[in-house]
């Protein structure tokens, strides 16, 4: 029996290479029709180039006249939203800059003005100073643009702490100081539905974490974690502000800007598994949120498997606790 030449070999494989290439192809045009666009990006999708195709289409969502603000929302659900256009991104959706491109700059211009005259206020009220924090200075031009300034030295309430711990986080992301406390502001707001569903959003974080590791919840109930007001609350209401490293922090604030009101459960829950050993071993419930809050997940691991999980777990409505 001859054997066949080398090179007739190597010709017939790269011929088999192409032809299976080829196939998958054509394959995926019948699934996505004629649309070429999209085509491209279920083949990227596939051979997992995701980054280019994702950014593309980002880019051209902002760069349209009347952004469409469903599509924004969505993308800040799917994708990890680049570092770059985070800013611009985020004050879209949460309405600091309007949908319409071309109102922009006057907007703009509107909030600088309100900016500028609250800041001013504050400063001939002699509430702040040259040497005050930045957060306490943005604090208190929200508590006179809410008419509680007067009564807030006397009446330091939890409000008035998660808008700071807010604001803190975002002081290290952005420069823009106007921008930042509109979307303070904003941000907040979107925190108060988190808020208004946290019992329900903790009763979903114990049967989870019952399914996962009924031990491990047993001891957080013994340690009530989940019926006090005053661990869960503070970090969900503030995204886990102060919790988590804002470098990272960002990725879950992405979510809650899309509308993900959930995603809060997951990253509790991977934090609790993590910290499992140590958990146990925790007495009171002021050891576990000592414990909790030093960890910071600083190179995102923690952060990264939460959003998978949250992602894997779509039978889960957004508010709903079934």
């Amino acid at each position: 029996m001859c054997c066949l030449p080398a090179v007739f070999i190597l010709r017939r494989r790269r011929q088999l290479f192409y032809l299976q290439n080829f196939s998958e192809i054509e394959f995926l045009k019948k699934e996505m029709g004629t649309d070429e666009r999209n085509f491209r990006s279920s083949y990227y999708e596939k051979v997992g180039c995701h980054s280019v195709e994702e950014k593309k289409s980002l880019n051209k969502l902002l760069q349209d006249n009347i952004r469409n603000h469903a599509k924004l929302k969505q993308f800040c659900l799917s994708y990890t939203v680049p570092s770059t256009t985070r800013s611009l991104l985020w004050n879209i959706i949460l309405g600091v800059m309007p949908l319409h491109k071309n109102s922009t700059e006057y907007i703009m211009e509107q909030r600088k003005a309100v900016y500028d005259d609250l800041l001013r206020a504050v400063t001939v009220m002699q509430f702040i100073s040259a040497t005050t924090p930045k957060s306490k200075v943005l604090l208190s031009m929200w508590q006179l643009e809410q008419n509680r300034l007067l009564y807030s030295n006397n009446e330091k309430n939890d409000l008035d702490n998660n808008f700071v711990e807010i604001v803190k986080v975002l002081l290290q992301i952005f420069e823009n100081d106007v921008e930042t406390y509109w979307l303070a502001k904003e941000f907040y707001s979107c925190t108060r539905e988190i808020a208004q569903e946290c019992v329900k959003l903790k009763e979903l974080s114990q049967n989870l974490l019952r399914k996962e590791d009924a031990n491990l919840c047993n001891h957080l109930e013994n340690l009530a974690v989940f019926s006090s007001n005053d661990l869960l609350d503070k970090w969900y209401v503030t995204g886990f502000a102060g919790v988590i490293s804002e470098s990272t922090l960002v990725r879950v604030w992405d979510k809650i800007c899309g509308g993900s009101r959930k995603i809060v459960v997951f990253i509790f829950l991977e934090l609790a598994k993590v910290l499992k050993g140590s958990a146990l071993k925790c007495h009171t419930r002021q050891e576990f949120k000592t414990l909790v809050e030093q960890i910071k997940d600083q190179d995102a691991v923690i952060v990264n498997k939460a959003i998978k999980n949250w992602q894997n777990n779509k039978q889960h409505s957004e508010i709903t606790v079934h």
